[in-house]
């Protein structure tokens, strides 16, 4: 039961139906206009009223004002800092690697959104044409963007419609909506309109007597009257959510809650480093150094290159699967979501017309049938559309149903098909007879049939054999296919001049029944994604039938579907209530699939939506990760994050999956590393006060973090856990301050213990004013604080205890012991001086190595009491 309804129907779909429900005199009255046309004299008051029919499109903003823009970002912030920091301290080579880091971030946003304005351009191509006008009674070509409102305008085959509008006359008039509705069949339109409170369920675009921009004439003629142009139309609606800002993804979101994390922490320790020395030591620049150092060590400054090589390489892991990454931070949010919004028709569907079924008037399967309307489709010389290709493809699939076709057949006549008879009939012959075959749609069939086909025998159409054609129609109908009869006479006479009125005293022979088909691994695709934590929606403009039949076919279950008109009577929070118990909404416009997408982002899912035509665009835009397919429309291709040029959407799984572990590895760097540099900060509090000498230097707490740093560029090779890949994964920095409080200080206890073991067991304490042997001291930390900060990496990298029973990849294996080697090279080699490292007592490794155990085995107990309280790791 649909509850808190926000109104019973939207203004623009109340405003289109009163206009449905009037006779063309009234429209025309009410826009100020004849049948003839407009006046000439009115048009430039018009035009001046109204402004060019055009669609909205962005002012297009200077580029260096989007560059600077570009600059407005808290992750570019930190690294800004950072770089500040580091031409302070003298490390000019890594103020220059943050100044490139700075360079590629702000170059990759500048370039998106500088080609997220090229947008509308795309969409004004589509209208860029001319249309036939009428104006004072005469008919004349004038351009697109010309054409104001009371405009009336004569459509023909191939026409574009130039902009919403009334149609008052129509002769056999079909119209190409899918770019709007995602409908893979031609819709008829005519000029009888609807009583306004005829079927409530119907959308703007199922009004039979009105038309949009964006739209085509596939067949037929017609007039029209224009009610809408440029800024009002329904196409505008979409143009201006295609030039709109990209909503802001799970990844950004996490990044810059991360920034401002460090950003905290930096304000918080920094100040109270600089005070405590300053104090202690009397020596105020020296003190002002050391504190920069330690922001320098507060901050990771490789996380924008591991999250740079983490994305990079997800996206190279999915180029192998044919997949198009055009925005690196989609790979986090894509392993993120927990739905999935898809449209129905390209996506879960081939997008293409098949034969489901060839079935007598009972709706058993009949050859006889299938070869009958080959004969009519494979000879006719008509209008041929999507069914008689199907038609003949299938029959060309299967080689012995071409077999039995009957032989050294010939077409000696046609009544082509047109939209007043809804049918199509062919006479062919061959030396033994001559067939005279008509398809078409069910009451038309109907009304020119006297027998049917019930076995071998032809009998009576009686009321009952009716009924049962009815129903055998009625249930192909349930099943989503669109329905041709089939009838024929034989051996009617020998002339070759057949006429309508030889479309009599038919024999019905069944029914063929067509479908755009699923994918084939649309049921595959839709159950590992279900395994994996995320649901499947369908977002369409098609009908319930339809829709419904698909969903039955890929593995959706809830086949309860939810309407366009009902999302209007939804406030948020009923939406999201809707939304979380329903997966089929139908006859939805662009609007609400992207107000659909809206909602449950606001309420904290990740979502990702895909689409192929015009009408996604607004939802791509909504979502976290909008995804296309290789032959979806220009402009939403250009909207999407991914594209798939391969139709298998098994690589959804794989993006996922992969999405997955960059977020894994990419938090492994950030709880690692922020917890660690936390616990050396306090350390270093804690030494400032009690320590006669800085427990390190500025210069050598730079060169531990360019080590450990450096190690941690393996991160994104490492494997992860199959329990995090079996979740979505959206940023979860709530717990990361809980992390660092509870890991960190465990660091600074041994970093403690190892300045007592410094200080007494190899008597540095009696040597403290001697500078060679604060020296020694300085070394015997970065032994133990390397060590510790690079091993802990095998505890930190896996939610399994014992960690060891989870292998880290060969990278991350290889990657530390190079630390460690690089750590005992700088300290064991003539390198020491040059970072003013003393000389450490051969005795003391021992002491290094029972430190770094004993630190270890302490978090590995920690970690097993974190995880029974907090239930979560990563």
């Amino acid at each position: 039961m649909m509850k808190n309804r926000k109104k019973s129907i939207s203004p623009k779909q109340a405003e289109l139906k009163r206009i449905s429900a009037m006779n063309p005199a009234e429209v025309l009255a009410e826009l100020k206009s004849r049948p003839t046309g407009l006046a000439n004299s009115v048009i430039e008051e018009l035009q001046d009223q109204f402004g060019l029919n055009t669609v909205t499109s962005q002012r297009a903003k200077p580029w260096y004002l989007i560059l600077l823009f570009s600059f407005n970002d808290p992750f570019v912030y930190v690294l800004f800092l950072l770089a500040i920091v580091s031409v302070v301290t003298g490390d000019l080579d890594g103020a220059t690697v943050m100044f490139l880091m700075i360079a590629l971030s702000v170059g990759i946003r500048f370039r998106q959104e500088y080609r997220s304005q090229q947008a509308s351009s795309d969409l004004t191509k589509l209208i860029q044409n001319t249309s036939a006008v009428m104006r004072d009674g005469v008919v004349k070509e004038i351009p697109m963007d010309q054409i104001v409102p009371g405009d009336v305008i004569e459509l023909r085959t191939g026409d574009m419609i130039p902009a919403d509008a009334y149609l008052f006359e129509t002769r056999d008039l079909f119209i190409n909506q899918s770019s709007l509705t995602g409908e893979s069949m031609p819709v008829e339109k005519n000029a009888e309109g609807l009583s306004e409170n005829q079927d409530s369920e119907m959308t703007a675009f199922d009004q039979p007597n009105l038309v949009f921009m964006g739209t085509d004439v596939l067949s037929g003629s017609g007039k029209a009257v224009i009610l809408k142009t440029g800024r009002n139309t329904f196409f505008n609606g979409i143009a201006q959510s295609v030039t709109t800002k990209k909503a802001v993804g799970n990844f950004e979101k996490g990044m810059r809650s991360v920034s401002r994390f460090l950003i905290l922490m930096m304000l918080a320790l920094v100040p109270v480093v600089f005070l405590i020395n300053g104090f202690t030591k009397n020596d105020w620049g020296q003190a002002f150094f050391f504190a920069i150092a330690i922001a320098v060590g507060l901050t990771p400054e490789m996380l924008p290159t591991v999250v740079n090589s983490n994305l990079a390489k997800g996206a190279l892991t999915m180029a192998k699967e044919e997949v198009i990454v055009k925005r690196l931070n989609a790979i986090q949010s894509l392993g993120a979501i927990d739905t999935l919004f898809t449209d129905k028709t390209g996506t879960l569907t081939e997008d293409r017309v098949v034969v489901m079924r060839h079935v007598n008037v009972f709706g058993e399967d009949n050859d006889d049938v299938l070869q009958l309307a080959y004969m009519n489709s494979n000879y006719q010389t008509g209008w041929s559309n999507l069914m008689d290709a199907a038609i003949i493809e299938y029959v060309r699939e299967h080689p012995e149903q071409e077999k039995t076709l009957p032989q050294g057949l010939n077409k000696y006549d046609e009544i082509p098909f047109d939209f007043s008879r809804r049918r199509s009939t062919v006479a062919v012959r061959n030396k033994e007879h001559q067939w005279m075959i008509t398809k078409g749609a069910f009451e038309e069939m109907l009304s020119i049939s006297k027998y049917v086909m019930i076995g071998e025998k032809r009998e009576i159409l009686t009321s009952d054999m009716k009924e049962q054609l009815a129903r055998t129609n009625r249930e192909l109908n349930e099943q989503g296919m669109r329905v041709l009869m089939i009838a024929y006479r034989m051996d009617l006479h020998r002339n070759n001049d057949y006429t309508v009125e030889d479309e009599k005293d038919m024999t019905i022979a069944g029914f063929l029944g067509f479908l755009d088909p699923p994918k084939k691994d649309a049921e595959k695709a839709i159950k590992l994604l279900r395994e994996h934590g995320v649901k499947v929606k369908i977002l369409t403009g098609d009908n319930a039938i339809i829709t419904q039949h698909v969903a039955d076919d890929v593995g959706i279950d809830n086949l309860d579907v939810v309407w366009g008109h009902e999302i209007d009577q939804l406030d948020d929070q009923a939406l999201l209530d809707t939304v979380q118990s329903h997966d089929l909404f139908v006859k939805l416009s662009p609007e609400q699939k992207a107000r659909v997408i809206k909602v449950m982002r606001s309420y904290g899912n990740t979502v990702g939506f895909m689409g192929d035509g015009i009408n996604d665009a607004p939802a791509l835009r909504q979502a976290d990760v909008g995804i296309s397919v290789k032959n979806a429309a220009d402009i939403t291709k250009d909207v999407s994050d991914i594209v798939l040029l391969e139709k298998s959407l098994l690589v959804l799984e794989t993006g996922i999956i992969e999405g997955r572990k960059v977020y894994a590895n990419t938090m492994k760097y950030i709880k690692m590393t922020i917890s660690s540099n936390f616990g050396n900060a306090l350390s270093v509090l804690i030494a400032s006060i009690f320590l006669p000498f800085l427990p390190m230097l500025s210069v050598q707490l730079l060169v531990q973090n360019l080590i450990y740093d450096t190690s941690q560029m393996s991160i994104p090779w490492d494997n992860v856990d199959k329990e995090t890949l079996m979740e979505p994964t959206p940023w979860r920095l709530k717990g990361l301050f809980r992390f660092t409080v509870i890991f960190g200080p465990l660091s600074s206890i041994f970093d403690i213990l190892t300045f007592v073991t410094l200080w007494f067991a190899f008597g540095i304490g009696a040597h403290a004013g001697n500078p060679a042997w604060q020296h020694d001291f300085q070394a015997g930390w970065f032994v133990v604080g390397l060590l510790t900060q690079t091993l802990v990496v095998y505890i930190f990298r896996t939610q399994k205890v014992p960690s060891f029973s989870r292998h880290a990849s060969n990278t991350v294996i290889l990657a530390t012991l190079l630390a460690v080697a690089a750590g005992l090279i700088v300290i064991t080699t003539p390198l020491r001086v040059a970072f003013e490292f003393g000389r450490l007592p051969g005795n003391y490794a021992f002491a290094a190595i029972l430190l770094t155990a004993g630190y270890l085995l302490t978090v590995e107990l920690v970690k097993v009491f974190y995880l029974k309280r907090y239930h979560e790791w990563l």
